[in-house]
């Protein structure tokens, strides 16, 4: 039975495949692709993908990890102003769950934004003096400010924003936007993943594999993490006495074996095995070229803060994000911890701004400056807002904070087909719950996805016996935000 089911695995792997197994188990190293629109460039991906015109052909998501207040930074509502110190009106909080730090949400103060709001641009965004370099560039941003979510606390919210889910296991989405658009490069990873937290902070955020994970997909989609120390991958150089054709060789004879073991067994985790391999030879050129920052001019690094040359560092990462989209990169992830201010609000939100405001900003405009930013999507979002009322005693100013808050927050997206200086949806006169174009995680994911010339109703995977999708069974396209 066993060798009968071996050989109709292989059977129906033959009768898929366009070519001889050797050829088809290593087109995974990223080999190119059958379709894709006729572009050269495209490596790997579904044959049927894109589902039509994409405005966006790749995505730098700049994840805020631990919930940035909205209150304090984007969602400008003076009734809040009017109300600090009094109790929170009781029909705001109805039945809504809040975090065990909170527990009943009734009878608590309400707080007024720490620093002040000004209208910037043509446009007349509204933006906290938190964030004096995102103010400059309101008129290339998207905002939306109904967005919510399901999740009240940290993990499991941003699991949700990133793969659909609470509970991890489910692919993200820059696995899942490799998996069905492949790649521009064969020598950089489809989907990469850097982190950093500000210094000396009280309240950073874990950061878990499965955040840039791919679930049941096939290995070979996971983002790849870049260290942000040293070397941003490790083992690049060869050992003493290891020449670069020696090297080539040895792959060559593994490579060889490993398709002879797939040949056997058919398991598509030997066809990420080889793909590794091949892909860590390439990097042993490419990423050293890529992390080297020599050749860009003073003015650039300038333009990205005083902290761009410091491996680690928000604003290093998000020049790097610009340097790995420049070689075909398809996704990258940018994720910085620590705005979980529950009693730092006139504290560490100030480090937050700072190391996270500049680069920010410089990322969109440097983008813009290369021609890159009409085709490139960049995000800037947490997992959810931060409560309207203080968590603490008001009294105590050094130790204000807000609680967790999935009920409203803010997001806002530049280029890759949005529409610039524009914002969508309402809060209500407090910023507590949506009242006008409500965005759901999942109608968000919808759109981004849409963005990239794909449905998200007919991008699927088969997984125990269940067509499973990053929006599960939900999600609209979020129109009005697209150009």
């Amino acid at each position: 039975m066993d060798s009968h089911a071996q050989l109709a695995m292989r059977r129906a792997f033959f009768g898929q495949a366009s070519t001889g197994l050797a050829t088809a188990a290593l087109a995974t190293l990223l080999g190119k692709s059958a379709n894709a629109n006729n572009d050269p460039l495209r490596i790997g991906g579904l044959p049927e993908l894109p589902h039509f015109a994409a405005k966006a052909k790749r995505v730098i998501y700049l994840f805020q990890n631990g919930g940035p207040t909205h209150v304090d930074l984007f969602d400008w509502k003076p009734e809040i102003q009017k109300m600090n110190g009094k109790p929170v009106p009781k029909e705001f909080v109805g039945g809504r769950r809040f975090s065990t730090m909170t527990g009943d949400a009734n009878n608590k103060l309400m707080l007024a934004p720490v620093e002040p709001f000004a209208q910037h641009g043509t446009s007349g965004a509204w933006v906290s003096e938190f964030l004096p370099y995102t103010s400059k560039i309101v008129d290339d941003l998207c905002f939306i400010k109904s967005m919510h979510t399901d999740a009240i606390n940290h993990a499991p919210a941003i699991s949700f924003l990133l793969s659909g889910a609470q509970i991890p296991g489910r692919p993200t989405l820059g696995a899942w936007l490799t998996y069905g658009l492949g790649t521009e490069t064969e020598n950089l990873p489809a989907f990469v993943a850097m982190t950093s937290v500000s210094k000396n902070t009280s309240c950073g955020q874990i950061f878990y594999d499965f955040y840039w994970g791919p679930g049941f997909l096939p290995s070979k989609y996971q983002g790849v993490k870049f260290r942000g120390s040293g070397d941003p991958v490790l083992y690049l150089s060869n050992p003493d006495g290891m020449s670069r054709p020696m090297r080539r060789g040895w792959l060559d004879d593994i490579a060889k074996l490993n398709t002879m073991k797939f040949h056997s067994v058919a398991d598509p985790e030997i066809e990420t095995r080889i793909a590794q391999y091949e892909m860590a030879f390439n990097m042993q050129t490419s990423v050293p070229e890529m992390a080297d920052l020599s050749g860009e001019s003073r003015e650039t690094l300038d333009m990205y803060g005083s902290q761009v040359e410091e491996p680690g560092t928000f604003a290093h990462n998000c020049l790097l994000a610009r340097r790995l989209v420049e070689r075909g990169v398809r996704f990258v992830q940018v994720m910085h911890a620590g705005w979980d201010q529950h009693n730092s609000l006139t504290t560490e939100l100030y480090t937050q701004c700072k190391d996270t405001d500049q680069p920010s900003a410089a990322l969109v405009q440097d983008l813009k400056r290369l021609g890159l930013l009409e085709d490139t999507l960049v995000i800037w979002s947490g997992e959810f807002g931060r409560t309207p009322f203080i968590q603490g005693d008001i009294n105590n100013r050094p130790r204000w904070g807000r609680d967790h808050h999935p009920y409203a927050f803010t997001l806002w997206m530049a280029g890759g087909g949005t529409k610039s200086g524009f914002s969508y949806g309402q809060t209500d006169e407090l910023a507590f719950n949506v009242a006008e174009n409500p965005c759901h995680v999942h109608d968000f994911q919808a759109t981004v996805m849409h963005l990239l010339g794909i449905d998200h109703e007919r991008l699927t995977y088969r997984f125990q016996g269940r067509d499973f999708r990053l929006t599960d069974v939900h999600g609209k396209i979020v129109h009005d935000v697209i150009a």
